[in-house]
């Protein structure tokens, strides 16, 4: 995730993503970017995360959390 992170944002500082970082406001996404990280991060996984599931990987802890009870697809 932390790669997919760092394609999006590239500037972002790995060693400040702690669990309740907010992907879009605290990195500073637009939306498009937003889009763009829940993309990529789906595709690395194999699977899709729908758009009704948007809230729920909103923050690196509950993107991590939806990646590990969903697995890939």
């Amino acid at each position: 995730m932390q790669a997919a992170i760092c394609q999006v944002p590239p500037d972002v500082e790995l060693e400040n993503l702690a669990g309740r970082v907010r992907l879009r406001q605290d990195l500073e996404l637009d939306s498009l970017d937003f889009l763009h990280l829940v993309e990529i991060i789906a595709k690395t996984m194999g699977g899709d995360i729908p758009e009704r599931d948007y809230p729920a990987v909103a923050t690196v802890d509950g993107m991590v959390n939806y990646l590990a009870s969903h697995g890939s697809r």
